[in-house]
Formats: C-alpha cells, structure tokens, sequence
C-alpha cells in the first residue's frame, strides 16, 4: 500500500511510504526517484541487518525497530526486530516497511500539521521514531532479570530457570547488537547537519546502548551464578547422601557379619547376643555423630 503524507508543494519535499511493498508500487516509485535496484533488493530482504549507505543524490538506511508482538521465547532477528527501509534526500523521503507501524503514523500527523520543516527533520524524527521502540523491551527484560535474580537469590523452591534464562539472554544479545549495527546511522545524522534534535536522537541511541550493555552483562552475570548456585546445591545434597552412607557403612557392615548364618559362629546362640549387637550399634552411631560435630560436618 503506497501513501504520500507529503509532497514538495505542500512541504518543500515527498514523503512516500509504501507499506507491504508490491512490485508496481516498488519499481514506479524506483523510476521516480532514481533508486537503484540493488538497494530496492536490500529494502525487500526481511532478514538483512541495519546499514547506512550514501549514494551520489540520495542516502540509504535500514533500521530494525523492535516488534510489537509478544513472543515469550523469540530468539530470532526476524522474531524479535522489523525492518524499515529509508531512502533520504533534500527532496524526499521514501520509506519502505512490511507492516504497519504506529510511529510512522504519527510522524504522517506531525507533517500534515507542519512540524516537520525539512526532509532532514522528517528523517531524524523516523530514526528517534525507531529508537523509541527499544525502550518498552528495555524496561520488559529488566524486569524479566530483577524476577530470575529473585528466584536463584531468595527462593528455596527448585524452578527450572535454565530455559527462560536462555531465552533473556539471546533478546538481550540480539537487541544489543542491532543497536551497535545502527550506530552509523546516528553518527552520520548527527554530524554535519546536527542541531537540537538530533543530539535528542543520539542522547536517545546512547541511552538504550548502555541500558542493553548493562543488561547483557547483568544477564552473563546471573547466568554463571544460576550454575554455580545449581553447582552448590548438588554438592549440598551430595554431601548430606554422604554423611548417611557413612552412619549406615559400620552398621551394614555388622548386619552382614551377623547375618551369614553359620553353625559356630561366636555369640551366635548366646541369649544376650541380640541385644548387645543392638548396643554395639548405638554406640558406633553416637560415636560417628559427635565425630562429624567434632569436624564441623554437621
């Protein structure tokens, strides 16, 4: 679906966004504008990572923004991020993207109503536009850490974390890598053209940088400490079967004596027998306990 929010009469420069791209809408659009092909490609690849690309007339972009669906266990880029593809000059903007996306909407306001004075403003305001969609997820995976560091840390009860931890940790990685991929983008608005609003834009891309650096160390962190807790608390349980067996050893070993059976054993027919091998074993009991008290074992 093709729209033009704005045109050169009205607003000094098109603003063209094509919305689930067709091959007519794509190519008459390309024929106007003078795009080249192989960039139309890259536009169309919903897989391909973010780029800034300048031709002789016009700059290129893509940018993955973070995905409105819930998707409790996405690890994927396609899962996780879409992709909007830019194509800027002074006298245009063409923007192409598979889905609709509430920003862009609002942007399309903003420039009926006039707020957007220039090309270079409409482009500075889609990049913010994008930066802005890592936030909700940025705050949904510090939560999602703050709930994991209270279950390893806090709680006794063994709930199986290993998955969800997995699942924290590639979001994490992935959206921190599609930031770092997209930091050409943000230098080369705000360099020779920069004013106010675009060191608002690189304030912003700076700000989610370092919230996703902190959360992929956080979660490296608490991983290691989920297997050495894990670690400790098999060691725990290994130690405590090991101070049984040990009671049980001298006990076993006694039982088995007694119990092979033959004729002239000693004590085997004497009428206190039973009961002193009773005694005998209470008392290695007692004596192994005070032992491990003595150790600091128990």
């Amino acid at each position: 679906m093709l729209k033009q929010f704005a045109t050169k009469k009205a607003n000094g420069f098109d603003w063209v966004d094509i919305t689930d791209p067709q091959h007519d809408e794509i190519h008459d659009t390309a024929k106007k504008y003078h795009l080249h092909e192989a960039l139309l490609e890259d536009s169309l690849q919903s897989d391909h990572l973010p780029k800034y690309e300048s031709m002789e007339t016009y700059v290129f972009i893509i940018f993955r923004i973070h995905t409105e669906a819930k998707i409790r266990e996405a690890d994927t880029v396609q899962q996780l991020t879409h992709k909007v593809a830019i194509f800027y000059s002074e006298d245009f903007v063409v923007t192409i993207h598979r889905k609709a996306h509430k920003f862009l909407d609002g942007l399309a306001e903003d420039v009926a109503k006039g707020k957007c004075t220039s090309s270079f403003h409409l482009l500075n305001n889609i990049v913010k536009g994008c930066l802005t969609t890592y936030d909700i997820p940025s705050n949904e995976l510090l939560r999602g850490l703050e709930y994991y560091e209270d279950q390893i840390f806090l709680k006794k009860r063994n709930v199986p974390l290993l998955k969800g931890l997995y699942f924290l940790k590639r979001k994490t990685d992935l959206l921190r890598r599609m930031l770092i991929l997209s930091y050409d983008i943000v230098d080369n608005i705000d360099a020779e053209k920069g004013d106010v609003n675009t060191r608002d834009t690189r304030d912003l891309y700076v700000r989610m940088q370092n919230i996703f650096d902190a959360l992929s160390e956080n979660t490296n962190h608490l991983l290691n400490i989920y297997f050495n807790v894990s670690s400790q608390r098999t060691n725990e349980t290994v130690r405590i079967l090991t101070v049984f067996s040990v009671f049980f050893m001298p006990l076993t070993f006694i039982v088995g004596i007694y119990g092979m059976n033959f004729e002239f054993m000693p004590e085997l027919h004497h009428h206190l027998g039973y009961p002193a091998v009773l005694a005998l074993m209470a008392v290695i009991t007692i004596a192994i306990y005070f032992w491990f008290r003595r150790k600091g074992w128990l």
